[in-house]
């Protein structure tokens, strides 16, 4: 419920939804994607022990 959730109200997300789903992908495997950015953000964050920022610099 999560990446639905996300698709609908996160814009990034949102749009990364439509274009794989207009490029021909299944509507479930696009979302199973979806699940598997948040838990990349998740783990990242806690990792991190930072708040998430949608447009983190690399600082290298």
């Amino acid at each position: 419920m999560a990446a639905v959730s996300s698709v609908q109200h996160n814009p990034e997300l949102h749009d990364y939804y439509k274009r794989k789903v207009e490029e021909g992908k299944n509507k479930m495997s696009v979302i199973n994607a979806v699940r598997n950015k948040l838990l990349h953000r998740i783990v990242a964050v806690i990792k991190r022990g930072t708040p998430y920022e949608l447009n983190l610099k690399n600082n290298l």
